[in-house]
C-alpha cells in the first residue's frame, strides 16, 4: 500500500479567508513609497498605488481618515503611510488601509518632469509666439497614436461625424513604453517631411504617471516644437498635463476633445454661409443706399439748380454711375452665392446618406464595415444599413462568381 499524502482541497474562498487570518497578525505598520493611479472617488475615499522601483501595493484611504488629510495627494510625490496590511476577500488582492499619511517629498518622475519642464521654459519653448495657428478648415487631419487605441476610435468616431469630408491619416505609434518616444517622434518627423497633413492630433487615453511618461520625453517636446505642421495634444484627462502639453500649439483635455477642436461640424459650416450671406446683402444695401443719398445730394445742389446744363450732364452721368455701380454689385452678389451654393453642395455630397438613397447599401460586421467577401465567415450576423433604416441578416452561403 503507498504512502501517498492526502489531498486538501480548498476553495477559492477558503484561501483568501486564510490569507486574511494570517494578515490580520500584522500590527500596523509604516510603509515609504511614491503615490501612483491615485484617484479621488466621489465618496470621498482615496485610491492610490504605492510604489518603489521594485513594486507597488494597492492603497485605500477612507473618508473618516481622508477628511484629515493636510495636503492633497498626487501622482509622483513620495509619501509614508501607516495602516493595517488586509485582504480584500472578494477581489482577492491585498492592500494597506491607510490611517495616516504623511508627505516625504517628490518622487523622481516628478522631480525629473518639473526640471525639463523649466529647462524647456527658460528656452523660451512654451512661449506663445512659437505657437502655430490651428488651420480653420483642416482637410486631411494627421493622427499619432496606437492603432488598437480607444482613443484612435474615439477621435475617427468624432471626426467622421462632425465632416465626413475630411481626410484621417494614422500614423500608428507606441504611446507607452521603451520605444514609444521614439516612435512618437519618428511619426512626428515623417509627417513633416510628407507634408501631406494640414493638422497633427498626438492623443492618449488617460493613466498614471508612467503610463504618460513618453510624452514627457524630451525628444518628443523638441519635434513638437520643430514641426511646421501644428500639433494638438489630446492626451490623458482633463487633469493631465504632460511637457508635450505645453510645447504644443493646442492642448486638448482628452482625444475626443482634440477631434472637437480641429474640425467645425457640417451644421457650424452651415451657420457660417448663412451668416455671411445676410453679411453680404446687408453690405450691398448699405452701399446702394450711400449711392442714392450722393444722388440726392447733387439734385438739391445750388449749382444743378442755376444751371439747367449742368443738371442735365449730371444727371446722365448720375444714372450712368447707378447702372455701373448696380451691375458691378449684382456680378459681386451672384459670384458670392454661385461660391456658397458649390460650398454647401460638396459639403452636402460627403453626406453618406445621400450616397445610401441612390441604392446603396453599407454593410457592417460587429460594428465595422465589411469592406471585402473576405471579412465574412458562413453564419456571420450582419447589420444592412439603408438610407431610411436597418435591417439585420445571417449569412447561410456563399455564391460563386462565374
Amino acid at each position: 500500500m503507498s504512502n501517498q499524502r492526502k489531498e486538501q482541497t480548498f476553495t477559492v474562498s477558503e484561501i483568501n479567508k486564510l490569507v486574511k487570518n494570517i494578515l490580520d497578525d500584522i500590527p500596523p505598520i509604516w510603509v515609504i513609497g511614491e503615490i501612483s493611479n491615485c484617484k479621488m472617488h466621489i465618496s470621498g475615499h482615496i485610491y492610490f498605488s504605492l510604489k518603489d522601483e521594485n513594486s507597488q501595493i494597492s492603497c485605500i484611504m477612507f473618508k473618516g481618515y481622508a477628511k484629515d488629510l493636510k495636503f492633497k495627494l498626487e501622482n509622483g510625490v513620495k509619501i509614508k503611510v501607516f495602516g493595517d496590511i488586509g485582504v480584500y476577500e472578494k477581489g482577492g488582492v491585498y492592500q494597506i488601509y491607510v490611517k495616516e499619511i504623511r508627505e516625504e517629498g517628490k518622487g523622481e518622475l516628478q522631480i525629473a518632469f518639473e526640471k525639463l519642464k523649466n529647462k524647456l521654459f527658460k528656452e523660451g519653448m512654451f512661449d506663445k509666439e512659437h505657437k502655430i495657428g490651428i488651420p480653420e478648415y483642416p482637410l486631411n487631419i494627421g493622427i499619432i497614436t496606437a492603432k488598437q487605441a480607444a482613443a484612435f476610435r474615439d477621435v475617427v468616431n468624432v471626426l467622421t461625424r462632425r465632416a465626413p469630408f475630411v481626410k484621417i491619416i494614422l500614423n500608428p505609434a507606441q504611446v507607452q513604453g521603451d520605444r514609444a518616444k521614439q516612435e512618437i517622434k519618428a511619426a512626428i518627423e515623417e509627417f513633416n517631411e510628407y507634408n501631406n497633413v494640414d493638422v497633427i492630433l498626438l492623443v492618449r487615453g488617460g493613466g498614471s504617471i508612467e503610463d504618460l511618461w513618453a510624452f514627457n520625453e524630451e525628444i518628443v517636446a523638441r519635434a513638437i516644437y520643430n514641426s511646421h505642421i501644428p500639433v494638438i495634444t489630446g492626451i490623458g484627462h482633463e487633469v493631465d498635463f504632460t511637457i508635450a502639453d505645453f510645447v504644443s500649439d493646442l492642448r486638448a483635455p482628452t482625444p475626443s476633445s482634440a477631434a472637437e477642436i480641429v474640425i467645425k461640424s457640417k451644421f457650424d459650416i452651415e451657420s457660417i454661409i448663412s451668416n455671411l450671406k445676410q453679411r453680404i446683402l446687408k453690405e450691398i444695401i448699405r452701399n446702394l443706399n450711400r449711392r442714392e443719398d450722393i444722388i440726392v445730394n447733387y439734385k438739391k445742389s445750388y449749382g444743378l439748380n442755376r444751371f439747367i446744363d449742368i443738371i442735365r450732364q449730371k444727371r446722365v452721368d448720375i444714372d450712368r454711375m447707378h447702372l455701373v455701380l448696380t451691375g458691378a454689385l449684382l456680378q459681386a452678389i451672384n459670384d458670392k452665392l454661385k461660391s456658397l451654393t458649390f460650398l454647401k453642395k460638396r459639403v452636402e455630397n460627403t453626406n453618406y446618406r445621400n450616397i445610401l438613397k441612390r441604392g446603396y447599401i453599407i454593410s457592417r460586421k460587429d460594428g465595422e464595415i465589411i469592406k471585402s467577401k473576405n471579412d465574412i465567415n458562413l453564419y456571420d450576423r450582419l447589420i444592412f444599413e439603408y438610407y431610411d433604416g436597418k435591417i439585420r441578416g445571417i449569412v447561410d452561403k456563399f455564391i460563386k462568381e462565374k
